[in-house]
């Protein structure tokens, strides 16, 4: 996208960064609302009028009182107290708070570009705009799954919501980059390379939800093997090439695991090919790139070897938002 505006392109600048910032944000915060196990202490969706948070100890009871109506309540967490309950409650109540930031900070200045640059220089941010409020459908309908006979929610439906929290934040920094580097002379890497090195973090992400929705990293503590074996003794290879696999915690972790060393092979070719073929321009990029790989990897190792621990689960995810952005920003050199 082209401004000629120099005032203009700061101020879009601004405001791309802006909400980079405020996504990454509730994704950490997304992240830290599943372990804690707080996402189903809100049990309406309350679009609007959940805006503000309960103001007097009737409206907390309330809100206690329909927890308890939940099966995680009176499978799990039965003994729980009103004190209790509002730990797990302001997680989730920043949570959709966020989101409803997110939608706000997103139209006022969309409404604002749109009068100064008009709809065809914009139709991308509309594009993202409509994935913002999807996506709070989206959520919606992971929480949902989990308020009838389960006591968690679907992580089928968990790794739809975080997969569409990183392809939103991609799109935003993919906007600000054509806003600001011009990568027309470069010389390029095959791009295809970059697309599915992309394309593989995000698979890795996936897969990484299916790990976080069913605790899968609370088992097989133990690294480079899982357990006595490089395969999980609980489990048969055969099992691998069933559709169940995705629904089996042993071997989410295997492949999560696996995906993570196919994912360092072929970031090595690249590596390889960036140098080999002298295209300086990709230099700094290939080089982010290895390291907040490397990063996530070392964290994702100790996070597995210390039982999926709160802060290094935490830590893990907010790397994984570092790597998205590099790898969008080495797919974008290439392009």
């Amino acid at each position: 996208m082209y401004i000629e505006n120099n005032i203009t392109k700061k101020q879009l600048s601004f405001w791309l960064v802006f909400m980079f910032w405020i996504i990454s944000s509730i994704i950490v915060v997304g992240g830290l609302t599943r372990l804690t196990d707080s996402g189903l202490s809100i049990t309406q969706w309350e679009l609007f009028s959940g805006f503000l948070p309960p103001l007097n100890d009737q409206k907390w009871i309330d809100y206690f009182d329909q927890y308890k109506q939940i099966p995680e309540f009176k499978l799990q967490n039965y003994s729980m107290t009103l004190g209790e309950f509002k730990v797990i409650f302001w997680w989730e109540w920043v949570h959709r708070f966020l989101g409803r930031l997110i939608g706000i900070a997103f139209l006022i200045p969309l409404i604002f570009f749109t009068i100064k640059l008009g709809f065809k220089k914009l139709i991308n941010h509309y594009f993202i705009f409509f994935l913002i409020c999807f996506q709070g459908f989206i959520g919606w309908y992971m929480v949902a799954s989990g308020l009838v006979d389960k006591i968690d929610v679907s992580h089928f439906r968990l790794s739809i919501h975080l997969v569409m929290a990183f392809f939103i934040l991609s799109l935003i920094l993919w906007n600000y980059f054509k806003l600001n580097i011009n990568n027309t002379n470069l010389p390029k890497l095959n791009n295809l390379f970059p697309y599915f090195f992309l394309i593989l973090v995000f698979l890795q992400i996936t897969i990484g939800a299916f790990v976080s929705g069913m605790d899968a990293g609370k088992i097989y503590n133990s690294w480079p093997l899982m357990g006595s074996s490089y395969f999980p003794d609980d489990s048969q290879i055969i099992n691998l090439f069933k559709l169940s696999v995705f629904s089996d915690p042993s071997l989410v972790q295997f492949l999560h695991r696996n995906l993570a060393y196919f994912i360092l092979i072929f970031y090595l070719l690249i590596s390889f090919k960036v140098y080999k073929q002298h295209l300086n321009s990709s230099f700094f990029a290939v080089n982010i790139l290895g390291f907040f790989l490397l990063l996530q990897i070392i964290l994702g190792i100790f996070t597995v070897i210390n039982g999926a621990q709160i802060l290094l689960s935490s830590m893990h995810q907010i790397s994984s938002i570092f790597l998205v952005t590099a790898s969008t920003y080495f797919l974008y050199i290439n392009k």
